[in-house]
């Protein structure tokens, strides 16, 4: 039979459509020519990197993926403070605003920027100063709020960045903005990229690994599981979700009890049927489902291994808290961050939610400050112990800022509204300054004044740090080459070692 005529009988509408997408229809005659394998080997790539080299989308167990000069980082934790954190009561530190607070915010100040509905009708404007007060720590002399003691302990540990800033106003578009490189859902996650582009350094855990709060506030912000999805990259580079309750990975356990053998022996007969499937229709889905399949048969024991913490120590739990103890803390979250990262898992992503406080802020934002506090210092602390905090990335902050101005107009009881134009986050080891704070904000921390740092500047630093260009890492879809940095960012050199 005609090769075109063989591969066109073996494909169905979708499937011949959906190769169509991603390898073009010419390959299709290219097969006439030089046969059907050429079809297998046209799959899309990482721009940058050469067929000798490169496994197509998805690198196996223990085979990372190659990089485009030597990394720094081996691996990143995300510390996601979900609903945004104000950084004039945390990292930004404005003695101006004691003299300044009650004052209107100035239009020359302002200069007409956006405001969000729950403010924009507002007769006035406000500034309220820091609620803790703060001071100097550690050799560096890092300005850090009273709100957060434990940190005062890492001051020589990490970098502040003052002035993050982004277009995203509202929560939904601005998180989606800092976990996917875009503000509207449907790309991939930011591990999801660096799964893709590095592969797993674990046979027995997944390259990404996604870690809940407990938290039950109904004013927290929800977690949409595509913050971790894949989009349209290979669904074996998604975030694997760890519960804190149950089972950690949900259908986990058999519920048959069969034996481990008897698995192994189902699950080899069928990768023996998908890899028929696979040489029928060149479907790189088909290769992620053997995956799973194998990645889920392994972490039956490795899990519940991983999340057994009776083994710890005793000092574990004092650098801690007796919060670690307790599953679903923002402490107990980093403690398994770290065992995490010590078995290998490339990217780990932990969400803490409840930051955004359009009212009652003095009350509630020193709470959510003594949820993370502790848990957050100790992980950067017990890195740095282990010998891991040098290659691993560690990154803590919101998706936006708060503004100076108060909402509402109770001078003890106010909030403070959604604020893109500047806020601050912090970044420890991977090559990133220890000790160091990067931009700065005006006297009313309204707008940036110097080295102003955009999501996307943030993201091509990240995975700059694990040794890849971020313009080169991309992937063909309908027609276009994707990368989490789309069409902007560069790597911020000032905070790297």
């Amino acid at each position: 039979m005609d090769p075109i005529q063989q591969f066109l009988l073996q494909q169905s509408r979708r499937q011949f459509l959906g190769n169509a997408s991603r390898i073009g229809i010419g390959a299709a005659a290219l097969a006439s020519l030089i046969g059907k394998t050429a079809i297998a080997d046209a799959l899309p790539i990482q721009a940058g990197h050469s067929l000798a080299t490169d496994n197509g989308p998805g690198y196996g167990p223990g085979n990372p993926g190659p990089v485009h000069f030597p990394p720094r980082a081996k691996r990143v934790i995300y510390l996601c403070q979900s609903g945004a954190p104000s950084q004039i009561d945390t990292f930004d530190y404005k003695p101006t605003l004691d003299k300044l607070d009650g004052q209107d915010l100035p239009d020359s100040i302002r200069q007409g920027q956006r405001l969000t509905g729950m403010t924009s009708g507002q007769s006035k404007f406000a500034a309220a100063q820091a609620i803790s007060p703060f001071r100097q720590h550690g050799e560096s002399g890092q300005w850090i709020s009273d709100m957060l003691p434990y940190h005062h302990r890492i001051a020589d540990d990490i970098c502040i960045i003052n002035s993050m800033y982004t277009e995203a106003i509202n929560h939904d578009p601005a998180i989606t903005f800092f976990q996917t490189g875009h503000q509207q859902p449907g790309r991939p996650s930011v591990g999801a990229w660096t799964s893709y582009g590095l592969g797993s350094v674990s046979e027995n855990l997944p390259a990404y690994v996604v870690l809940l709060d407990k938290n039950t506030d109904p004013q927290a912000q929800p977690n949409y599981s595509r913050l971790w999805g894949s989009a349209f990259l290979p669904s074996n580079h998604q975030g694997v979700k760890l519960r804190s309750e149950g089972n950690p990975v949900l259908y986990l356990n058999d519920p048959t009890g069969a034996s481990l053998q008897d698995q192994r022996k189902l699950l080899d007969g069928i990768a023996r049927l998908n890899t028929l499937h696979q040489q029928q229709v060149g479907d790189p889905e088909v290769d992620t489902r053997i995956a799973a399949y194998e990645m889920a048969y392994r972490m039956q024991t490795s899990v519940p291994e991983l999340t057994d913490i009776s083994t710890e120590p005793d000092s574990t739990f004092e650098l801690y808290g007796e919060d670690a103890k307790i599953p679903g803390t923002h402490a107990a979250n980093c403690l398994l961050a770290r065992r995490l990262a010590e078995q290998g898992v490339r990217f780990i992503q932990i969400y803490h939610r409840g930051w955004d406080h359009h009212s009652g802020l003095p009350s509630r934002h020193p709470k959510l400050a003594r949820e993370v506090d502790q848990g957050s210092a100790a992980l950067v602390l017990d890195l740095k112990n282990r010998g891991l905090l040098d290659d691993t990335l560690v990154i803590w902050g919101g998706e936006f800022g708060r503004t100076v101005y108060r909402q509402g107009n109770s001078a003890s009881d106010f909030g403070r509204d959604h604020h893109p134009r500047c806020f601050s986050i912090w970044m420890a080891g991977g090559g990133i300054k220890p000790g160091h704070r990067y931009g700065e904000t005006d006297d009313w921390c309204y707008n940036i004044v110097r080295d102003p740092m955009h999501v996307h500047d943030l993201n091509a630093t990240l995975l700059h740090t694990l040794g890849i260009n971020h313009e080169q890492l991309t992937y063909r879809f309908q027609g276009r080459d994707y990368r989490l940095t789309d069409v902007r960012g560069n790597v911020v050199r000032d905070i790297l070692v």
